[in-house]
C-alpha cells in the first residue's frame, strides 16, 4: 500500500513534533544553518525523507502584542480548520445524496 503524500508529511511532522515536544530525542538533529536543523526520516513508503526545523522569529510590532499576535494566528487556523471540515462534511452530505438520487433513478429504470 502505497501512503499519499499529505498523509507521508502529517506522520513525518508528528514525529518530529513529538520528539522534540516530550523531550524524546531519539532523532539525531544536525545543524544545516542558523535558522535550521534538519534530520533523516524513513516515511511510511520506505523512502528516506529530510526533513527541516526551522525557528521563525515575528517581527515585533507596535500595534499588537506578542501574546496577541500568537492568538490571532491561532484563532485564523482553527476557522480555517473549521471551514475546511464544514466543505468535507457539505461534500460528503451532496455526495450521499446524489448516490440516493442515482440509485433509486436506476430502480425507476429496471422497474
Amino acid at each position: 500500500m502505497k501512503y499519499t503524500k499529505s498523509v507521508v508529511d502529517a506522520d513525518l511532522r508528528s514525529r518530529i513534533f513529538d520528539d522534540i515536544l516530550n523531550g524524546v530525542y531519539c532523532i539525531h538533529y544536525v545543524k544545516v544553518n542558523d535558522r535550521q536543523y534538519g534530520c533523516i526520516l524513513t516515511d511510511k513508503n520506505g523512502h528516506d525523507r529530510y526533513v527541516r526545523i526551522g525557528a521563525i522569529v515575528a517581527e515585533e510590532r507596535e500595534d499588537v502584542s506578542a501574546r496577541e499576535l500568537m492568538q490571532k494566528e491561532i484563532d485564523e487556523y482553527n476557522a480555517k480548520q473549521a471551514e475546511k471540515a464544514e466543505k468535507a462534511a457539505k461534500r460528503a452530505e451532496k455526495a450521499e445524496a446524489d448516490k440516493a438520487r442515482r440509485e433509486a433513478k436506476a430502480k425507476e429504470k429496471g422497474e
